[in-house]
């Protein structure tokens, strides 16, 4: 297995490339679509890349992965589908991330609460192969339902389940997130060896620091500012839920989970030729 890995510094999201070099097959995770919630202007700069590096490499694409609905980046599968080609897949949780999200955006003409849109809906424990590499998916939930990790021999590709040790974990505080959750999830990754490495999603580097893209799970069992090999769930949830209560809404939520229930896909569009988001409105007078 050879890992490629492209890091988007906009939205701070780790893409990456796992490829077969006995076969030249490959599976993309975790994709980017650049998004200008500004401008409203979509560019394709970092799905671009993903493509050039596959088509220069002679490889062919098999899997778009998605290792749950991300709340701030567009995923570049709709896109890259058009391109490389390849199964775009997540895990069953996908189904109650649907069921929360697309009544308060009102798109269920064309966000299907089947999770049909996707070709796969992995289920726990399933098994598939990137040419001849075998995929194991684990349902790891906690951050979201649909929260999914790939392990393929002795790495796991983990999406925001955990981070870089300085920074902790992902937050719990989305519809359907429970910190409880997440502790079980994490210790998955806690019983395997050791050396098992840990691909991120994200990472969040200071000024002039290269971002972390991977890490061994006994370093995270140390070091992990949130959850080390000895913290209990007690200790956990009650941490995780205090720094949650400081946190503010990702400024790409609503945009990234609309569209990246439908794959980094706008929708229809409307008469005039012209897609459109829909940003739900909470009046809260004081």
């Amino acid at each position: 297995m050879k890992v490629e890995s492209f890091y988007d510094t906009d939205t701070s999201t780790f893409t990456h490339i796992v490829i077969d070099e006995s076969t030249k097959k490959c599976a993309v995770i975790d994709s980017v679509l650049d998004y200008d919630q500004f401008s409203g202007k979509i560019t394709t700069k970092n799905a671009d890349r993903v493509i050039k590096y596959i088509k220069d490499n002679g490889l062919t694409n098999e899997w778009l992965l998605e290792t749950h609905i991300h709340a701030d980046h567009i995923t570049g599968a709709f896109y890259l589908k058009d391109h490389i080609g390849g199964k775009t897949a997540i895990g069953t949780g996908i189904k109650d991330v649907l069921k929360t999200w697309v009544p308060l955006f009102e798109t269920d003409g064309d966000t299907p609460l089947t999770g049909e849109q996707f070709d796969q809906l992995f289920k726990d424990g399933e098994k598939f192969k990137i040419g001849n590499l075998d995929v194991e998916v684990l349902h790891t939930p906690g951050h979201t339902p649909a929260c999914a990790t790939f392990k393929i021999g002795n790495a796991i590709f983990v999406g925001d389940t955990i981070f870089n040790p300085n920074l902790g974990t992902a937050r719990c505080d989305f519809p359907g997130g429970s910190a409880e959750d997440l502790y079980d999830s994490i210790q998955k990754f806690y019983k395997m060896p050791d050396d098992t490495v840990m691909y991120l999603c994200h990472d969040y580097p200071k000024d002039g620091d290269a971002p972390l893209v991977k890490i061994t799970v006994g370093e995270q069992k140390t070091n992990n500012k949130m959850i080390k090999a000895n913290t209990t769930k007690e200790e956990f949830v009650k941490k995780r839920k205090e720094r949650d209560d400081t946190l503010a809404v990702p400024k790409l939520l609503l945009p990234s989970i609309q569209t990246n229930m439908r794959l980094g896909s706008f929708g229809p569009k409307s008469a005039n030729g012209v897609q459109y988001i829909k940003i739900p409105i909470k009046f809260d007078p004081k």
